[in-house]
């Protein structure tokens, strides 16, 4: 590896442990997404992470505090990391293609169906109390025992 891509590297580090550290399975390959994606049961929260300061400062902390604040976790909590891991968020994002591409971006599936998608627009422009309490509602209407 060289300096620059240990650099590289030591930035984007963190934003990937953040999200891991609070129970999402990180998807770095096309190969990963398929064998987790391929005939899923049950709700996946999917996030589309990213570098940017709306992924930083609302979505990741936004999703972990509204995971910490509902009863019933999806059953699958799955994150791919958007301009680092290219062909696996390709991967992740055909699983609800009719959607345009929107990096970061939260997405809840039932049974491998969209459920729920919230883009970067209602990411960058919201708060994240506003983010949170959305995807508590959300979660809370989706995620049964």
């Amino acid at each position: 590896m060289n300096a620059y891509e240990e650099f590289m590297e030591s930035v984007y580090k963190p934003m990937r442990e953040q999200l891991v550290a609070n129970g999402f399975t990180e998807l770095t390959t096309a190969d990963e997404v398929k064998e987790k994606m391929d005939g899923i049961r049950g709700t996946a929260l999917v996030v589309v992470n990213s570098v940017c300061g709306c992924a930083a400062g609302q979505a990741r902390p936004a999703v972990i505090e509204a995971l910490q604040a509902v009863d019933q976790q999806p059953a699958h909590l799955f994150t791919v990391f958007a301009g680092q891991d290219k062909e696996a968020t390709a991967e992740m994002r055909s699983y609800f293609s009719e959607i345009p591409a929107s990096s970061p971006s939260i997405a809840l599936l039932k049974d491998g169906k969209i459920a729920y998608f919230m883009p970067r627009e209602e990411i960058e422009s919201n708060q994240m109390e506003a983010i949170k309490a959305k995807l508590v509602d959300v979660l809370t209407q989706h995620v049964t025992a």
